[in-house]
């Protein structure tokens, strides 16, 4: 292990998530990880609160010719969150948008397919909610996240993920 991390792996953040977590005081949680890095950590903290577990499919959307480079995500129910500024600044066109948009809607129509298998997602309505992920970079991932969250009238939404700026 690197002298310098903070945690062993993605379960031993899970665990000290939930510890976490647990101060908070929820009402009839449910646990939603995002795929793949944050289900083990999603995991650890149903496991620790008792609560289901389900997976929430959310995908970014890439800069066309740098795709590492996030200029929104899109989640289930139609949720699309842009990075205005970023996408003004870089010049980038609606025609470019849509096709990404388009093509990362069908990976997610396609993963959600793959890890429900046919199952309906967990109901959250009037039910505190844990989004998990192993990491926030620009947080556009999990703003898409808690948007979904909130059009299906989760209670209340937590974030937790072990890393992310402190911005």
């Amino acid at each position: 292990m690197d002298s310098g991390a903070l945690f062993r792996d993605r379960r031993d953040a899970g665990r000290r998530l939930a510890e976490a977590v647990a101060s908070a005081h929820l009402t009839r949680p449910v646990v939603l990880a995002l795929p793949r890095g944050g289900v083990p950590v999603g995991h650890e903290i149903a496991h620790h609160l008792g609560a289901p577990l389900d997976v929430l499919i959310v995908r970014k959307l890439g800069v066309p010719w740098q795709p590492e480079l996030g200029m929104g995500a899109i989640a289930e129910d139609g949720v699309r969150v842009l990075n205005d500024d970023l996408i003004v600044r870089l010049g980038i066109g609606a025609d470019a948008i849509e096709a990404e948009t388009a093509r990362e809607t069908a990976e997610a129509d396609r993963r959600a397919r793959q890890y429900r298998r046919g199952r309906p997602p967990l109901p959250v309505a009037d039910r505190d909610v844990i989004v998990v992920d192993d990491g926030i970079a620009t947080g556009f991932t999990v703003r898409a996240a808690v948007e979904v969250l909130r059009k299906r009238g989760a209670r209340r939404v937590v974030v937790a993920a072990p890393v992310a700026p402190p911005d």
